[in-house]
């Protein structure tokens, strides 16, 4: 009797909260009622409940989510990493990612070690046009250095974002470079992948070094063909990422992305493989 094939998995690298536990600024929950123009805090309610966002996990298609706190006061809000670290526990299919500001802690190398070995973070994500700060700035270099011996993936927003406070020249891709060579071991992967200004760079990037990665949250699928027209070559350097809840069509997307003129291992390896390899899942 053939054995039966095991279903590729999906994961979902970029996942915020609903609700946040600090506050949201208001220009921030206006973008999000364009993606909910009905129902907007029924829906944020609804799934603020971890057991409800697991059950929409797997209606979407999702295996496993990248859960991501986020400290940023000036631009967006804060997101704790408590919240995040208590909405993951105990729920196999969610995966918390920390975030550390430069601004709010002081050794970065000892508050991300504590994060990932004793509160069980598996990730970070780094908000550096958020935050105002440059990814090469050597103040930075002990936090990387700690990803790297931990053997945990650094997600970082790069490109173009909406919000007020936003400075966009911390969020240039090329800064990445310093970062990619100094700490070869450590994964570092582009969300956005240069939104707007930098897809070329953070392609070129992610072909350049084996550790650097693009992730598409927030790009349009039926756009990614123009934005990245050799994206065919690089199906193993590409994660997907939604954005949730300001993006919420995940499977829609994901859909979308397996039917692009991309092989079928490289859909497998975009929509979950990848990630599987950086989050060291089975």
């Amino acid at each position: 009797m053939p054995a039966t094939e095991e279903k590729p998995l999906r994961i979902d690298f970029h996942v915020h909260l609903a609700t946040y536990d600090g506050f949201l600024h208001p220009w921030v929950v206006d973008w999000m009622r364009i993606a909910h123009p009905v129902g907007y805090e029924e829906y944020v309610a609804r799934y603020s409940d971890p057991g409800a966002f697991e059950a929409l996990l797997q209606e979407e298609g999702v295996d496993y989510a990248c859960i991501l706190a986020e400290l940023t006061p000036v631009t967006t809000g804060i997101c704790s990493n408590d919240s995040v670290r208590d909405f993951c526990h105990g729920r196999r299919s969610l995966i918390p990612f920390c975030d550390i500001n430069p601004y709010l802690h002081t050794d970065l190398a000892a508050e991300l070690r504590r994060k990932v070995e004793s509160e069980g973070f598996r990730g970070i994500k780094l908000y550096p046009s958020y935050q105002h700060y440059y990814l090469n700035d050597s103040r930075m270099y002990p936090l990387y250095r700690a990803a790297e011996e931990l053997g945990i993936p650094v997600l970082i927003h790069t490109g173009s974002s909406v919000f007020k406070g936003t400075r966009l020249k911390y969020a240039n891709p090329l800064h990445l470079d310093d970062v990619a060579v100094d700490f070869p071991s450590l994964n570092l992967v582009m969300a956005h992948s240069g939104r707007g200004f930098w897809y070329d760079r953070a392609f070129f990037l992610s072909k350049l070094h084996p550790n650097v990665y693009m992730e598409l949250s927030g790009l349009p699928p039926a756009k990614l063909m123009t934005y990245f027209p050799e994206l065919a070559r690089n199906t193993g350097k590409t994660i997907f990422g939604s954005d949730w809840p300001g993006m919420p069509r995940i499977r829609h997307n994901m859909d979308a992305i397996a039917g692009l003129p991309l092989p079928p291992e490289g859909v497998a390896a975009i929509l979950g493989g990848n990630a599987a390899k950086l989050l060291n899942l089975g």
